[in-house]
């Protein structure tokens, strides 16, 4: 089996979901690839414990990602850091020939992400993707294969969204993802967004103009120290575009949602598809169910499949048992290695999000904050 050694740079929240998905790796038995992480970048090095622990091959704790870069057992990097360093540590990645796997938003703006594929155009040689779980849930991979069977027909309508109710407490302190100048200006939008663009994006399904509806609902919040600081970020958007399918020229509507203020969420990914054929909902608020409609005539009839461990890369995990999040982290990472090995992917919605896909969030996130400008609908290629 092919061992691709990682370094971590940022090493918070989801640098341990990677590494916990690396440490169970027994768990897919027929990748012929694995990943082992061999260095870490860390703002504390000395709170590095948790890693040290139940990593032994780490030999490099660094917090200097420059150092990382330079050494030479680090074949591919995994980077985690605010969005204003994205174009900075992307691009020193890439120059430094280290395949990568970068969070979303891949640059806090449209700028900055341009310049993150400039250079990933530079160099053909190095793998780059973006994070994005929530599609390989079992259900969505589903959904991925009536799109591609034609089984939904013509597309009538899409929403998809991601939503949170994390700061729904205005007493919640603000952190980096609330601060203009680090989260940037798409506020979430570029924290939460991508999650509901990947599978459109990933189905061909182009918007061609968007009216943007954003939210900043918590004004200020607790700076942590006694005092009070604006909150000057985007709390909740709502997009409606208009959506175009190159293969057919049909064009539906797409109604978007991100939103950190959502009363009774706690972390829920949705899609909802009506076609004149198939129609499909799911959410991962109940991540076993798919509900579908299937139509020939007559009765229209929504009904409940309910699915198992029926995931893109198998695992040991009998079919009947749920799968999770942890589960759909591990698939993602599957399938990046699984891309960097084999230079494809097993099917369409099998991949992770690719540097184009993220430059059409760009565009779509620029047009929206240009829509809320304005109060009018803005065309994708006038906001570029």
């Amino acid at each position: 089996m092919r061992t691709v050694r990682f370094g971590i740079i940022g090493a918070g929240l989801m640098g341990r979901e990677f590494a916990s998905a690396a440490a169970r790796w027994c768990h897919l038995p027929e990748m012929q690839v694995r990943p082992e992480i061999v260095a870490l970048c860390k703002r504390n090095p000395a709170a590095a414990g948790w890693y040290r622990e139940h990593f032994p091959a780490i030999r490099q704790v660094t917090d200097d990602y420059r150092a990382l870069l330079a050494n030479p057992e680090v074949e591919a990097v995994y980077v985690a850091v605010p969005h204003n360093l994205h174009a900075e540590i992307y691009c020193a990645a890439i120059e430094a020939g280290k395949h990568l796997m970068g969070e979303k938003p891949f640059g806090i703006d449209l700028a900055a992400n341009q310049a993150i594929l400039a250079c990933a155009r530079r160099h053909p040689e190095v793998f780059v993707r973006c994070c994005s779980q929530m599609p390989f849930f079992p259900a969505v991979q589903r959904i991925g294969r009536l799109i591609d069977s034609g089984a939904i027909g013509t597309v009538i309508e899409v929403e998809t969204g991601f939503l949170h109710s994390s700061d729904l407490d205005a007493n919640k302190a603000i952190n980096w993802k609330r601060m203009i100048e680090v989260n940037g200006e798409y506020g979430v939008m570029g924290d939460l967004g991508m999650h509901a663009c990947h599978l459109p994006f990933r189905a061909g399904w182009r918007p061609r103009n968007v009216r943007a509806l954003l939210s900043d609902i918590v004004k200020e919040r607790p700076d942590g120290r006694g005092g009070r600081v604006p909150c000057r970020t985007w709390d909740n958007a709502t997009l409606l575009c208009e959506m175009e399918d190159p293969a057919t020229g049909q064009r539906f509507p797409w109604t978007f949602k991100s939103q950190r203020i959502a009363p009774g969420e706690k972390n829920t990914w949705y899609v909802r598809i009506l076609g004149t054929r198939t129609s499909v909902s799911f959410s991962t608020r109940d991540p076993k169910r798919l509900d579908m409609l299937e139509y020939t005539g007559g009765e229209q009839i929504w009904g409940q499949v309910q699915m198992g461990m029926e995931t893109a890369y198998p695992s040991v995990t009998g079919g009947i048992f749920e799968f999770g999040f942890s589960d759909a982290v591990q698939q993602m990472w599957a399938a990046y290695l699984y891309e960097l090995h084999h230079g494809s992917v097993p099917s369409r919605f099998a991949g992770c999000v690719t540097p184009d896909e993220v430059a059409l969030s760009h565009r779509l996130f620029t047009a929206a904050l240009a829509s809320q400008r304005s109060g009018q609908t803005v065309r994708l290629e006038d906001a570029s």
